[in-house]
């Protein structure tokens, strides 16, 4: 095995995102990560770049953290029993995301409802996705669950099999509060980390779960807030938000409106913090490759969120809300990125203008553990530049 650091450059910067809301531009024109962490950006000049095994000319283009999906529904590999459908975690890594976060494995065909099935089915998803990155794509996976007759020891073997989440509680056979916080606080004194089902039931066999059963079980994530797909009423959606402090998760495949009733209600409580996004995909509504970059354009534009806060809403927050090591320009942290321009034609004087309007830019490039993963996405509208590997 060589010894050699991999070193990356990325130089020509035109704009620094951060996934920061408290500073989400940074200054500077260049990036540099070894062995797959960031070591410093900013200008040039300033840094040392000699040595690199991998420089990005980013020609001008905007660089920002890889983007994380705080909700998919994973089965096995890069493909969708619920759809039909391979490599859609490729597809959405060119749609700028590189983490994606497991709310359950809930449409594995036959999906283990006794205790000892669930826990092995959940291992074994810890485990194959921790062992195989689709397309470099990092899937946080192995969320059960939760079915009645489950004990305090379960959620100890969990944890100390790896597993880290808990899939939306609601989907399973436990649908009462009370049982539902004794296992979520269970599952937190292990370090495993909770999501509920918010909303109505998402297919045949879920159910309702409303306000009162969200905050009396009091998840760590208050899972698509504005409905997957069917939304709580708004007094409703307005108490999870002033009643609680815990993630806001925005998803795709949720009521629009809701979702902007629930961004407008954190901007009043000065908690634009809390607000995460996820898809919710695949589902019922398929596979959304742009599904989070969507999510940011529609929140900027109707929601009147400077885009360079509403891409922190798509990185920044879902890390520090799930204590990730990606999704913020910060030394240390994993060295994932995407390389974006305005799209073609794309009204705008610049890429931030253009997403406040409500336009989608072009993915010219993402990078994975400083590896480039892919160039010119085949999905986002053409980028007006495109960044190029000039030394590999």
């Amino acid at each position: 095995m060589s010894d050699v650091k991999q070193k990356l450059v990325v130089r020509n910067i035109g704009l620094l995102l951060t996934g920061k809301l408290e500073a989400p531009i940074a200054d500077g024109d260049c990036v540099i990560a070894i062995d797959g962490r960031i070591s410093a950006f900013g200008y040039e000049k300033d840094l040392d770049t000699e040595g690199a095994t991998t420089t990005v000319d980013a020609k001008g283009v905007t660089l920002a953290p890889g983007l994380i999906d705080s909700h998919v529904h994973p089965v096995v590999g890069d493909y969708t029993p619920r759809q039909q459908q391979l490599h859609w975690i490729d597809s959405t890594l060119h749609g700028g995301v590189t983490t994606m976060i497991s709310a359950g494995e809930v449409h594995m065909p036959g999906r283990p409802k006794d205790v000892v099935g669930l826990k092995a089915m959940a291992i074994a998803a810890q485990r194959w996705y921790e062992n195989f990155h689709p397309s470099g794509v990092k899937v946080h996976a192995g969320a059960p669950v939760i079915e009645h007759g489950m004990v305090e020891q379960d959620f100890k073997d969990l944890a100390d099999a790896g597993v880290k989440l808990l899939g939306e509680v609601g989907l399973g056979s436990v649908k009462d509060g009370k049982t539902g916080k004794q296992m979520v606080d269970w599952a937190r004194k292990y370090g495993i980390q909770s999501t509920i089902h918010t909303g109505g039931p998402s297919i045949p066999g879920s159910g309702l779960v409303d306000a009162d059963m969200v905050l009396e079980t009091g998840t760590d994530v208050i899972g698509h807030i504005n409905g997957g797909h069917s939304a709580l009423p708004d007094d409703q959606i307005v108490c999870l938000c002033e009643s609680c402090t815990k993630g806001l998760e925005i998803v795709h495949n949720g009521n629009e409106r809701a979702a902007l009733l629930t961004l407008n209600t954190a901007r009043e409580l000065k908690q634009l913090d809390r607000v995460i996004l996820g898809t919710d995909g695949p589902a019922g509504s398929g596979v959304q490759p742009l599904g989070i970059l969507r999510m940011v354009a529609m929140l900027s534009s109707l929601g009147n969120v400077p885009a360079e806060l509403a891409f922190c809403f798509a990185n920044g927050n879902t890390a520090r809300q799930r204590d990730l090591d990606v999704g913020l320009l910060e030394p240390g942290y994993a060295a994932d990125f995407v390389l974006m321009d305005q799209a073609q034609h794309a009204p705008g004087k610049d890429i931030l203008e253009s997403v406040s309007l409500g336009n989608l830019p072009g993915v010219g490039m993402t990078i994975i553990d400083g590896i480039v993963r892919t160039e010119r996405s085949r999905n986002t509208p053409p980028a007006g530049r495109l960044p190029e590997v000039v030394d590999r």
